[in-house]
């Protein structure tokens, strides 16, 4: 009797835990947040910003590549009337060009990357924002990025963090 007893009882303590369990499961809704800052007005505009300083700085190294491709077909087309003294002080002026023109490619990247995340930052933070002040205001305790999830059952708040949006 002692045996069936205390099968009973650990049933029944195993079934008050899954009901209380289940009870106390929080609510989860999912959004695609890319997809989200993608369809934000200031994300377009922001893009904008970049492509065009970004095609400043590529016109700017077409440029110089240009003149350097134009400086090189100009020293050898005269390396032989040269003397060797000034051929190797042109080979040492194109060779600083060229590495000049790396740095600057540099420079210009990490410009351009730095643009992005200050123009961008703003924007995701928006999108934060406004996808807390809809999951608060529906309950939501988590809410997860969509495009990470295998299986998206729940709720998709892309609709409603829009509307907040004023999109």
């Amino acid at each position: 009797m002692s045996k069936h007893l205390k099968t009973l009882l650990f049933t029944a303590v195993l079934f008050m835990g899954a009901t209380s369990f289940s009870a106390a499961q929080s609510k989860i809704a999912h959004i695609n947040k890319q997809e989200l800052i993608k369809a934000m007005p200031a994300y377009t505009q922001a893009q904008g910003e970049i492509e065009k300083m970004g095609k400043t700085y590529e016109a700017e190294i077409q440029n110089s590549l240009k003149e350097l491709d134009k400086k090189l077909k100009q020293y050898t087309a005269e390396e032989p009337t040269q003397t060797s003294e000034e051929n190797q002080k042109r080979m040492v002026e194109v060779e600083g060009i060229k590495q000049s023109l790396g740095e600057y490619q540099q420079q210009a990247q990490k410009q351009l990357q730095e643009k992005e995340f200050n123009l961008l930052k703003p924007i995701v933070e928006k999108a934060d924002n406004a996808i807390k002040a809809v999951a608060a205001a529906q309950g939501y305790q988590y809410v997860v990025d969509s495009a990470m999830l295998i299986v998206a059952d729940g709720k998709d708040l892309m609709a409603d963090v829009k509307k907040q949006l004023g999109m």
